[in-house]
């Protein structure tokens, strides 16, 4: 029995109850569920404070604006009864009671008082040494009603685009912060029984144990509105014991398949139209490569839906799903509990897919299988954990050796990552002698005609702007908005091939990288140097992150 339909019971049995407690009071029943939450409210007879005190609700006026109708529960005084007859029989008109149920009750005091919309104010993020805003928020988070905290605190976080929420337990107090835009910032400290609010959350709503003494993996969605638009968020759960109890990570995906969408990844005409070319092959393996948080799966999932038409049979294989693609058949593949991509993506097979997503590729055996898959008539795609596309293949030999079948099935490797991206407010300056010197070595290779090729204005290597950022108050504070992906495309071609076959016996990052950038390979390096040339970012964000 769920929940709906033990609450349907419970109101039944109590409906009975209320029946027979009718006829001992010699008051005659009424069964209010049909019409208790449409029927017409009758104002201004009974204050709402006299109504909670006697419970008593007005029900009607009847047979004549000399007739009243009222309803009152087993609770009601009866002092209270005779007093409100006697009241109208003094005036020459006349009222009638009905027994109702304290849940029909209860039903229309939520119509005639409502509970009063409380209305905080919004989560502000604070700068390095503030902690002011820090303090207010604090307080803000601390005062927010027990019910409503855990809510409040996720849809801030989706209002501020936070990629996650950090709950980590200090000595003393509870620390939250945000990533936002890639950054960790501090949000609020709270106090211990807020702590125990968000984890008792946790437990009933992604299934995790409070009293766990090891890592725990979760899963939850919340609806997100705003205004008169809503969203699906898909927040994924991540719990560590720690020194004063367990901490825990929110991953937020806010899910909108419109959003995945090759065309909105803000990648250059040439990246694009690479890979829309290499995913229309019917066969093949294509890799993203990335460390956590840098937009592999948004990319994937944006491939896969671009291919996701009706004359293709699509199945990706997750640890957890992230997002849920309509007309695609997703496996959840839990590693944590023995599950293995490897042995997911054999049964798969079976199915006879055209395409099939590899959550990640983490060991010898799955390699093996999603090559073998790429070279018998399946477009495969899966993400690997490396820095570069170079490094990608160098891991990969180191994890199945030289191999001539995963030279010929291997189509495309990416590398990608995200950086800030700045605001209208930023700032041109000429740049100083170490940052010329910097941009003239990442760039040194690259002819000036790809070069200008891809700032889209003509490059002059003695005579350019770099920017910095400008924090432009409370709506910009940092002088950044939102980030831009900065994305490295390994097309495999014969001279790439001879590594992964063994032809070539010095296999190493370096060599592999050399040999991609003479056959035109622009690096991760240079093409965040690029952006910053653009004016997208800054040197100091490609430092950072690349």
């Amino acid at each position: 029995m769920n929940e709906e339909e033990i609450q349907q019971k419970r109101r039944e049995n109590e409906e009975n109850a209320t029946a027979s407690r009718a006829k001992i009071l010699g008051l005659p029943y009424l069964d209010t569920r049909s019409f208790e939450n449409n029927i017409p409210l009758v104002p201004d007879l009974l204050g709402i404070n006299e109504m909670h005190e006697n419970y008593i609700v007005p029900l009607q006026k009847g047979g004549g604006d000399d007739h009243f109708q009222f309803m009152v529960t087993s609770q009601t005084p009866r002092s209270f009864i005779e007093k409100i007859s006697n009241q109208y029989t003094s005036t020459g008109e006349k009222a009638d009671f009905f027994l109702i149920s304290l849940s029909g009750f209860n039903v229309f005091m939520l119509r005639y008082d409502p509970p009063k919309e409380v209305h905080y104010d919004d989560i502000k993020i604070a700068g390095e040494g503030d902690s002011e805003t820090l303090a207010q928020v604090s307080q803000t988070l601390n005062s927010v009603g027990t019910d409503k905290v855990f809510d409040f605190l996720l849809d801030q976080a989706d209002k501020l685009g936070a990629s996650d929420i950090h709950i980590e337990n200090l000595r003393d107090s509870i620390r939250i912060r945000m990533r936002v835009d890639g950054i960790l910032h501090p949000v609020a400290n709270i106090e211990k029984d807020r702590y125990r609010i968000f984890m008792g959350e946790l437990s009933s709503r992604a299934g995790i144990s409070t009293a766990a003494t090891t890592p725990q993996s979760g899963h939850m969605q919340k609806d997100v509105f705003s205004g008169e638009s809503s969203h699906l968020l898909n927040i994924r759960v991540e719990t560590i014991p720690t020194m004063y109890g367990q901490d825990a990570v929110l991953r937020l995906f806010n899910f909108d398949e419109t959003l995945l969408n090759l065309d909105l990844l803000g990648l250059t005409g040439e990246e694009l139209e690479k890979i829309k070319e290499v995913v229309s092959h019917p066969r093949g393996l294509v890799l993203m490569v990335g460390p956590t948080g840098s937009g592999k799966s948004t990319t994937l999932y944006s491939m896969i839906n671009a291919l996701n038409t009706t004359e293709r049979k699509i199945i990706t294989l997750e640890d957890p799903i992230e997002y849920g693609i309509t007309g695609i058949s997703q496996i959840p593949i839990n590693t944590t509990e023995g599950g293995s991509f490897a042995d997911g993506l054999r049964s798969v097979l079976r199915l006879d897919p055209d395409v099939v997503m590899v959550g990640e590729i983490r060991d010898a055996d799955t390699a093996k299988t999603a090559i073998q898959a790429s070279v018998t008539g399946h477009l495969v795609l899966s993400s690997f954990h490396a820095n570069t596309t170079a490094a990608a293949f160098s891991r990969m030999i180191d994890l199945i050796g030289t191999n001539p079948i995963f030279s010929t099935s291997i189509r495309m490797v990416i590398a990608q990552r995200l950086v800030r991206k700045l605001s209208e407010s930023k700032e041109a300056y000429a740049p100083d002698e170490a940052e010329k010197k910097y941009v003239a070595r990442v760039l040194e290779g690259l002819s000036s005609d790809v070069v200008s090729k891809e700032l889209g204005f003509e490059w002059n290597p003695e005579d350019y702007k770099l920017y910095r950022a400008v924090p432009g108050g409370e709506e910009d504070p940092f002088g950044y908005k939102g980030r831009v992906v900065i994305m490295e495309q390994l097309s495999v071609t014969e001279e790439i091939q001879k590594f992964i076959r063994g032809d070539v016996e010095d296999v190493d990052t370096m060599a592999i990288e050399k040999a991609a950038k003479e056959i035109g390979m622009i690096t991760l390096e240079q093409k965040g140097v690029l952006a910053a040339l653009r004016g997208e970012t800054t040197l100091e964000e490609i430092g950072r992150v690349i």
